[in-house]
């Protein structure tokens, strides 16, 4: 059985009008609604604590506040990680991946970083599969 090729992703240019320094600007590439993904790291642990999406403003605001700001794609609208909960996503580096397309933001984070309460959004919801190792 072959495997299909994915579908190219649709690739959105900066905006004219970025918050951005010109060469990160330039150097994101993002889905067809201008955002990117954005994984969220503890800084000290490595732990993978979420996943988040950013547009430039986002991005602009998180690299120049020292917290965390998303674009809810659910809502519209901008929010800063732990202004309900208290929750705060403290940014300690913003990184960006080889291809363009996702950030990793390494944090000091208070609290839960999940909307359901969980230190991760990745705690309890392990998948089976077959493990592989390295020879």
């Amino acid at each position: 059985m072959s495997e299909q090729p994915a579908s190219a992703p649709v690739i959105v240019p900066a905006p004219t009008t970025s918050p951005l320094p010109h060469a990160v600007a330039a150097a994101l590439k993002r889905d067809g609604a201008g955002l990117v993904a954005a994984v969220v790291q503890q800084f000290d642990t490595h732990e993978v604590l979420m996943l988040g999406w950013m547009d430039d403003e986002a991005l602009h605001r998180t690299m120049t506040s020292g917290r965390v700001t998303f674009y809810s794609r659910s809502r519209q609208e901008y929010w800063r990680k732990g202004d309900t909960s208290g929750h705060v996503q403290w940014v300690k580096s913003v990184a960006l991946d080889c291809d363009g397309d996702a950030l990793l933001i390494r944090v000091d984070q208070v609290g839960a970083a999940c909307h359901t309460g969980t230190r991760t959004c990745f705690d309890g919801r392990d998948l089976d599969v077959l493990a592989g190792e390295a020879l």
